[in-house]
């Protein structure tokens, strides 16, 4: 099948099952995609111990996509822009510090503590597999996932300033979590050459501030463009280009695409830009240019996430650890967030058990897949995918259900 055909047969399956569950679930799309594409992959299974037609079919479309390159590159630029596009930038300035932190300190600090709790966790297993591997798993499953947390904290109807701190920090997080997992992943790879301290300051400090830099420089140039004419069919394409040639001089130069297109996209949508920039009619055009596309590569995804099962290896002992490593990941999370929520709360002004909702809301998705994807042989990808898989899945699935009723619960 060529590219053509495999990308046809994805958006046949995602409209159907969308179909399925806005007509029947009624579950927020990310979920109710990603649940009915596992039931379907299920019933494939089932039905190759008499034809295994289908489930051929199935798994030569997932080998011909490289869902890691698809994403990361491809993907995630654009959905972070247009995540980015419609924050609210107001509650985002105010609530800049402890995004700020949580994005940052928060992710290096879960990085470290989940490392570490599953590195003991494979030991007591009977895995015997390096330290620096399982922080590259604490790097991988970390940050939480933008694409996953804005569909449903829509539908939680959480109040605007969690909402923002959630929102903001994945937004971020995401960007610096790629980052922090490369870094790592160097210092995995690097076995005959030792990486010096400053060699991994650079790495950090090029992709991250090199992002935002040209995030800003790429917003700033889009809102000049699209002030000097009033043309809303131009002024959408001036967006679009901005996204797909951001990102590939993000590529070109190794600064991070994912911060780069958040911080474009926020330069972009925020009101002040918006009103002397746009017309009523170009931003209602913009808006639901990038609302549609936004959609549509959402679907695709948790589509491709509940397909991905198919290239796993479901060995009991992995599917075990998986099992265990989802409180150990939720409890680092936690810890993670414990002392920056401290601080702040009583400079903000941060709703009851900010932490508890922050945890649990803080939702996975198939940035940390794709990332696992991403692992060598010699890295135990086999088990760390799993692992990953089963965490993400539940994280979905298991809090995405759960924490608009959380929510209700603590704020009222």
């Amino acid at each position: 099948m060529d590219i053509f055909t495999i990308t046809s047969v994805l958006v046949f399956l995602s409209a159907i099952f969308g179909y399925i569950n806005a007509r029947f679930l009624k579950l927020p799309n990310s979920i109710g995609l990603m649940l009915i594409t596992i039931v379907f992959t299920l019933v494939v299974f089932a039905i190759g111990y008499v034809d295994d037609t289908l489930i051929n079919a199935e798994r030569y479309i997932i080998t011909q996509i490289d869902f890691k390159s698809v994403l990361l590159d491809i993907m995630l630029s654009f959905l972070l822009f247009a995540g980015a596009l419609h924050t609210n930038f107001e509650q985002l300035r105010v609530q800049r510090w402890p995004i700020l932190v949580f994005s940052t300190l928060g992710v290096l600090v879960s990085t470290f503590l989940v490392g570490t709790s599953v590195y003991y966790l494979l030991q007591i297993l009977g895995m015997d597999i390096a330290f620096i591997y399982c922080l590259l798993f604490g790097s991988l499953i970390s940050p939480t996932d933008p694409i996953a947390v804005l569909g449903i904290l829509k539908k939680a109807g959480a109040p605007k300033q969690l909402e923002t701190k959630i929102v903001g920090e994945s937004l971020f997080n995401d960007g610096v979590g790629v980052v922090v997992f490369l870094t790592i992943f160097q210092l995995a790879s690097s076995t005959e050459v030792a990486v010096s301290p400053l060699e991994i300051l650079e790495l950090f400090g090029v992709e991250v501030i090199g992002g935002l830099a040209l995030g800003l420089a790429l917003g700033w140039g889009t809102y000049k463009l699209m002030r000097s004419i009033d043309d809303y069919d131009i002024e959408v394409i001036i967006t679009l280009a901005t996204v797909m040639v951001g990102t590939l001089i993000a590529q070109k130069f190794h600064l991070s695409a994912p911060l780069a297109m958040v911080a474009a996209g926020l330069v972009v949508g925020n009101d002040t830009v918006r009103n002397s920039a746009m017309s009523a009619t170009t931003e209602t055009y913009v808006d639901k240019f990038w609302e549609l596309l936004d959609i549509l590569l959402n679907t695709l995804l948790f589509v491709l996430i509940g397909m991905e099962m198919l290239v796993l290896s479901f060995k009991t002992d992995y599917i075990i650890a998986g099992l265990m490593a989802i409180p150990l990941v939720l409890l680092c999370r936690y810890l993670s967030l414990l002392l920056p929520i401290k601080f702040f709360e009583k400079r903000l002004d941060f709703v009851p058990k900010t932490n508890l909702v922050m945890t649990w809301g803080g939702l996975r998705g198939g940035i940390s897949i794709a990332l696992a994807l991403g692992l060598t042989e010699a890295m135990h990808r086999d088990v760390f995918l799993v692992i990953t898989y089963i965490v993400v899945v539940f994280s979905i699935i298991g809090q995405g259900l759960t924490v608009g009723k959380l929510v209700k619960r603590v704020t009222t």
